[in-house]
């Protein structure tokens, strides 16, 4: 589907595009939800207990919150990214790459490890993502500002070099606590959906929501961030409050994610790259459009990682990486051609 002009959007356009990917969402939803290792009998399912069989339980305790949470980490990762490639004019923008979601796990790590006794490791580690991962993005933006501005290929280096802090500091942490811990820290950080109830999926419903409605409040400012800071400027938008709210609304869905997934990489960068080809570049459209189409890709992406290897559950964030590394490599490619083609 070809680009159009951000005039061009209209409501019946709008409406349509997003009842169509909420409609494709729920059946992925039902489908990945009929979708194991162990079969299952649909009549056994909806005719149960008490006590409940097998089958309800396979369902609706063990696969149902697994998918509606992998629904919400794919959208919240694909929104947050959605927003900081608009933000930095820059394709290749992840919340992963960017060095976000490491400055998140890294602090979730220390809470697991250490902060649990506090308030107990529900309240302390979804915290300790969100504080770790705004002041990650407080840090790495300020060192990526050249004169004043941000620039963003010197922002995408200060990223890598963060990840490359953060993640020599779990590694750090990961050394020095009992083989449990050690077990446990090390799947969490290779992303995984296993193991979570409907508790969790309703706090990171509130977090994901919350975040979601701050970036949605700014498609107007992102629209003309998108044409650059200085012509945003002029036409009205208060560049430095919208940043902080971008900022803050990306560090809450990065930090949300991190504390319950651990590191799912690339679902921020893939995602709304391909949705900007279907659906072009008006955030009123390109934002919600890349939440949907996030979540019903993460959704397929952690089916595919429970599925492939009969009783075997792959890590989801194995599946996005190996989806995402060659993606990022040709985005790197194609950006490095436009400046070869613009010198």
């Amino acid at each position: 589907m070809p680009r159009e002009d951000l005039g061009q959007l209209t409501w019946p356009r709008l409406v349509g595009t997003t009842s169509g990917l909420v409609g494709l969402l729920l059946a992925s939803l039902l489908g990945a939800t009929a979708i194991g290792p162990a079969g299952v009998e649909l009549a056994k399912v909806l005719v149960s207990g008490p006590p409940p069989s097998p089958d309800f339980v396979i369902v609706f305790e063990v696969r149902l919150p697994r998918v509606l949470l992998a629904a919400l980490v794919g959208g919240s990762l694909a929104g947050a990214g959605c927003a900081l490639q608009a933000l930095l004019r820059n394709p290749l923008a992840d919340p992963h790459i960017l060095g976000i979601s490491a400055g998140g796990s890294l602090a979730a790590v220390v809470a697991m490890v250490w902060g649990g006794a506090l308030l107990g490791a529900a309240v302390t580690v979804p915290m300790a993502a969100f504080i770790g991962a705004a002041a990650s993005t407080a840090a790495i933006f300020a060192l990526g500002r050249v004169r004043g501005k941000i620039e963003p290929y010197t922002l995408l280096l200060v990223g890598v070099v963060y990840n490359a802090f953060a993640g020599a500091m779990v590694m750090f942490i990961n050394s020095v606590v009992d083989l449990y811990q050690a077990h446990g820290i090390l799947f969490w950080l290779m992303g995984s959906l296993s193991s979570k109830g409907y508790a969790v999926v309703f706090s990171l419903l509130a977090y994901s929501a919350t975040g979601m409605l701050l970036l949605l409040a700014r498609v107007h400012d992102l629209n003309l961030l998108a044409l650059g800071e200085d012509a945003a400027s002029s036409l009205g938008v208060s560049v430095e409050r919208s940043r902080r709210t971008i900022f803050l609304a990306s560090a809450l869905l990065v930090g949300a994610v991190v504390s319950v997934s651990g590191l799912v990489g690339f679902v921020g960068l893939i995602v709304p790259h391909v949705t900007r080809l279907l659906f072009g570049s008006d955030q009123r459209l390109l934002l919600p459009a890349s939440y949907l189409v996030g979540a019903t890709f993460l959704v397929w992406a952690d089916t595919l990682a429970r599925s492939l290897i009969g009783g075997i559950e792959i890590p989801v964030g194995v599946v996005t990486a190996l989806a995402g590394a060659p993606f990022f490599v040709y985005l790197l490619r194609r950006e490095k051609q436009k400046l070869l083609e613009g010198a």
